[in-house]
């Protein structure tokens, strides 16, 4: 009863008086909590939080960067534009960790090596960021996320003493190469995350940069060291469960289907061509459709605020001008005269994509490939059509 009632007294404090939080005793600890993947997407590269005791005063809480609201307005819009909000919350460890008990995540524990002065010019830092008016932040999944903020926080509190080094890694990866590293290629999910992601996600991230994956700021704190020590104390496991395996169906995975639809369109095109005629249906879909994943990855690179979305060089082949051009092919049995040149320039376009994914200008996802054959059988037979 007495713990809870410091606990009690704690966030009364932390609620009325932001201007002054409470001091720790000398049994305090400021530790890093890395949680585990799970299931959902939101959750596939685990999480990151900090963790402040105080047996003395009977403080343990959790500062949770990766904190979102669904029902805030406009949740989805604004996740489309770059405009996400997260927030830092602040709860008791007992309620953090049920969660991840609930869905049998592991969780481990770094206790950071501080002083007294530092671990409470952290909570200081902590409390002052959870002010209403301070705790939201505009998320990036890439460079500004609950796990990357972790060494933001570390370098701003303690400057040149902190020194992320780099011994441990025997190879700088691009991001793409690290989030693939925790997803299926052959998923809907990566697939996605493959076709939003521009040209930017292709350059080698920096040590730092490595942290926006909990793992990888786990295995950095390791590595890193303040005035010339180690940062890390000592871990421990809190919550010993194995990791979450991705358990993938190939029937329902993209490269089936993208598989289905190429013998699919190979079917009719040979029908179409032993009967000199052209399946109109065909070609308005997958000009309109094409079309109309180009207008959106292009709204993603000019008007929206991602980083990680701009010169994104999958509208050579998801070309938007399709999503008008089908019109032409869908009307009128006869193959408009302007549509030869067109239909060669959109094959020129995707070999300049294949260029690109040569020398790595942009890494495309290898799912790609028999939508991209659809795409060239048809547009080679609309050509061949147009001469009879």
């Amino acid at each position: 009863m007495r713990q809870k009632l410091h606990l009690l007294f704690f966030f009364i404090i932390g609620n009325f008086l932001f201007s002054q939080a409470p001091q720790l005793t000398e049994s305090s600890k400021v530790s890093l909590l890395t949680c585990a993947t799970g299931d959902e997407l939101y959750s596939a590269f685990g999480h990151t939080a900090f963790r402040v005791q105080d047996s003395a005063l009977g403080i343990d809480v959790v500062y949770n960067y990766g904190t979102f609201d669904f029902n805030r307005p406009n949740f989805y819009l604004n996740f489309t534009k770059g405009k996400m909000i997260y927030s830092l919350s602040r709860r008791s460890f007992e309620a953090f960790l049920y969660e991840y008990e609930l869905e049998k995540r592991w969780v481990k524990e770094q206790i950071l090596d501080l002083s007294f002065n530092q671990r409470n010019q952290l909570l200081a830092f902590f409390e002052e960021n959870y002010l209403p008016q301070n705790r939201d932040y505009l998320y990036d999944p890439l460079l500004n996320n609950c796990s990357s903020i972790t060494g933001d926080i570390l370098l701003e509190q303690f400057g040149d003493a902190i020194v992320f080094k780099d011994s441990h890694i025997e190879k700088q990866y691009t991001f793409r190469q690290l989030v693939r590293q925790f997803m299926d290629v052959n998923t809907w999910s990566m697939f996605g995350i493959d076709l939003a992601f521009g040209s930017p996600v292709d350059r080698k991230a920096t040590v730092q940069e490595h942290m926006f994956l909990p793992y990888y700021t786990m295995e950095q704190l390791r590595y890193t060291t303040l005035n010339g020590k180690p940062l890390v104390k000592r871990e421990r496991t809190i919550l010993d469960y194995s990791e979450h395996s991705q358990k993938s169906f190939f029937p329902l995975s993209p490269l089936f289907w993208f598989l289905m639809l190429l013998a699919f369109t190979a079917i009719i095109t040979y029908f179409d061509y032993k009967h000199k005629a052209r399946s109109r249906w065909l070609d308005f879909s997958l000009l309109f459709i094409t079309g109309l994943a180009g207008t959106f990855l292009f709204l993603l690179w000019v008007a929206a605020d991602h980083t990680s979305t701009p010169y994104n060089y999958n509208i050579l082949w998801a070309f938007p001008i399709n999503t008008i051009a089908a019109f032409a092919f869908v009307f009128q049995d006869r193959v408009p005269l302007w549509a030869p040149k067109y239909l060669w320039s959109a094959l020129g376009l995707i070999a300049i994509m294949f260029l690109l994914w040569i020398i790595k200008v942009q890494i495309f996802s290898p799912v790609l490939i028999p939508l991209l054959l659809t795409l060239a059988i048809r547009y080679l037979y609309m050509i061949k059509y147009s001469k009879l």
